[in-house]
């Protein structure tokens, strides 16, 4: 393809995913700097590129918005890239929570922004999918679980930032819809009737990150981190990292592309559930699955993001499908 036919227009939504992973990682650091009395500028430093790189793409989907409005538009209502435009609403959470010490004020108001438009954004999805002929269920992914992930995030930092009757009302919702769409999921994976799309395969690693942040979030609203309910979300969590495990070499075959991104944000959620687990727990296993996670997540969401930059100087985002 060449330079004229690259365009700002083609820039998908699903760049938002790099600040969810980026963001959730400098979480992941803030709570290892506090379970293992590590140094604290790690997590800083992080949470300093996730915010430039919120900045930088925010400001590039809105001057899509600006200069190409009917490629946005039509973005919004595209069936199979229609689950990732909740990763705005996602990104703009993780910010939040991951800003709660550093900047309160701004964060709180990031956190009303990305909780309402998130319930709005899960809404609006679900209303599409109920009413659209032309949805059906060869055109179910893991990434359906992208609306039904953002709801679980609220509740982290909604004790320190946030109010919690609207946190227990993000979480119920996204707990229940989470139940009903991961039945679906592997339905379709388990059954085979029409295979998911190779490029589309790293969303599989998506399935890693409900259970994960539901524990942090079940944390957060007040619950200790080693009751049966938590012990059995870290169980789910770990399990789906296996299961992408044990497709690796088969998951690494598919070409690198923008899709390599929802790898970013399940392990980094794996990590900060296995540090809150890790800290509740006693026991060696836990400190050792908290540490593997979190080396995954430091080795693993760097490498993603250096190969999106290089796709990015290649002009390769900003090219039609």
């Amino acid at each position: 393809m060449t330079a004229s036919q690259r365009s700002l227009a083609h820039m998908p939504v699903t760049v938002f995913a790099s600040v969810m992973g980026v963001g959730a990682l400098s979480l992941a650091w803030k709570r290892a700097a506090h379970l293992w009395e590590l140094p604290t500028w790690p997590s800083l430093l992080i949470l300093a590129i996730a915010a430039s790189l919120y900045v930088l793409v925010l400001c590039a989907y809105l001057a899509k918005w600006a200069l190409h409005p009917k490629a946005a538009r039509a973005e919004l209502s595209h069936k199979m890239r229609m689950p990732f435009v909740p990763t705005i609403t996602i990104a703009t959470l993780v910010l939040a929570t991951a800003g709660a010490d550093v900047a309160p004020g701004l964060a709180s108001i990031m956190w009303w922004v990305g909780a309402l438009g998130h319930l709005l954004a899960t809404a609006l999805v679900l209303t599409a999918w109920s009413m659209r002929p032309d949805i059906t269920s060869t055109d179910i992914t893991p990434a359906w679980l992208i609306p039904i992930v953002g709801n679980v995030i609220t509740p982290l930092a909604a004790p320190q930032i946030g109010n919690m009757d609207l946190a227990w009302f993000s979480f119920g919702v996204g707990m229940v819809f989470w139940g009903v769409f991961l039945t679906l999921i592997i339905e379709r994976l388990l059954m085979h009737d029409k295979g998911i799309p190779a490029k589309l395969m790293p969303t599989y690693a998506i399935m890693v990150a409900p259970p994960a942040v539901a524990l942090v979030a079940w944390s957060r609203l007040g619950h200790e981190s080693d009751d049966p309910l938590s012990r059995i979300l870290l169980s789910i969590s770990w399990m789906f990292a296996l299961l992408i495990g044990f497709q690796a070499k088969k998951l690494l075959e598919i070409p690198f592309a923008l899709p390599y991104l929802a790898y970013t944000f399940p392990v980094a959620a794996l990590a900060v559930a296995s540090l809150v687990s890790a800290e509740a727990l006693p026991g060696a296993l836990y400190q050792w699955l908290a540490l593997i996670a979190l080396a995954v997540a430091s080795i693993a969401i760097p490498i993603i993001l250096v190969g999106v930059l290089v796709l990015t100087f290649k002009g390769r985002i900003f090219e039609a499908e």
